[in-house]
């Protein structure tokens, strides 16, 4: 078999989870197609149904089109569309079939090595579909979604700021007095419509927000969300004045995000803890023990660092996209 692209490859060893699924059926001839993979395969001429036809074969082991077309659609729902024809998949199919009969003629399915990789397929298997069933089970209904928004409400306010920086360091910027008459200035000047920008003299010691920007409740540090949440719109405050800096912020506009653009992340939020708890509750009801004197990490050398791990180890079990990540 000639060398293909890695997707090639990905779809030939997941097909290895599958092979338990082929069944015997009568043979026929089949009609190899060029055409994209796809879930749905093009009309058959054959008047023989997707559930008897049969479409590939490998020794004594016959694959119908309803069969081969499962294939694919697992695939696809693991991997994403395929890229490759269906005529590439059914061939790399019938190679992992035809290999998986090789080994056990040559009894290599009763090795050590092969037992345990079954075994661990086994449970890795069993543990997604029961991962997938609890994570189902957790899904927060609209109710707990909407009472979530109404219990939170502050947590979608937003607001819409502008700031002033000005840099007041004898000898290298500005008096403080200068800053602050500077600062009225440019503030009238956005009352007034006007650009403040034509009242900087020295772009090093002053920057302005050219447009005003939007930020969650959240997104600033206290020193800044504290004022920018209570203040009225249109006022100001100042958030430093010290002998070096002069630094104020703008309310322009306060507003809050309504239900319907926030229920994706409630519900995404809503279903992690739920399935945070069941599977915390399970590990109490399992008995999951874990011996700390060998599991434990071991000592730092002297001279080595000790600084803790700032992320986490990839989980071995469930793999799951970034979306669900950070769900989870």
């Amino acid at each position: 078999m000639r060398c293909r692209p890695v997707r090639v490859l990905r779809y030939f060893l997941l097909a290895c989870s599958l092979t338990a699924a082929v069944c015997a059926q009568q043979p026929s001839t089949p009609k190899s197609s060029s055409s994209s993979a796809a879930s749905t395969a093009a009309p058959a001429k054959s008047a023989v149904p997707p559930s008897e036809r049969v479409v590939l074969k490998v020794g004594n082991v016959q694959v119908t089109q309803a069969e081969f077309e499962s294939l694919i659609s697992t695939l696809e729902a693991q991997q994403g569309p395929a890229d490759l024809s269906r005529q590439a998949i059914g061939e790399n199919y019938a190679s992992l079939l035809m290999l998986a009969q090789q080994a056990v003629a040559h009894h290599l399915d009763s090795t050590p090595d092969v037992i345990r990789q079954l075994a661990l397929d086994r449970n890795q298997i069993l543990s997604n579909a029961e991962f997938a069933s609890l994570k189902a089970q957790a899904k927060p209904t609209a109710e707990e979604i909407g009472a979530y928004y109404s219990a939170h409400l502050d947590d979608f306010d937003v607001v819409l700021v502008r700031r002033i920086f000005l840099w007041k360091k004898v000898g290298q910027g500005m008096s403080s007095a200068d800053a602050h008459a500077l600062a009225d200035a440019i503030r009238q000047a956005y009352a007034s419509g006007s650009d403040p920008k034509k009242l900087i003299h020295d772009p090093n010691s002053v920057v302005l927000d050219a447009e005003p920007l939007s930020f969650r409740r959240g997104d600033l540090p206290e020193k800044m969300a504290k004022p920018a949440f209570t203040i009225k719109e249109g006022e100001w405050a100042v958030l430093d004045d010290n002998a070096d800096t002069l630094v104020l912020l703008q309310l322009v506009k306060r507003s809050r995000r309504d239900l319907k653009e926030m229920s994706p992340s409630i519900e995404k939020k809503l279903q992690g803890e739920k399935l945070k708890a069941q599977l915390d509750n399970l590990k109490k009801q399992s008995g999951v023990w874990l011996d700390q004197g060998y599991f434990a990490p071991a000592p730092p050398m002297p001279g080595s660092s000790t600084q803790p791990q700032t992320s986490a180890p990839p989980n071995p079990v469930h793999k799951e996209k970034d979306e669900d990540k950070r769900q989870n």
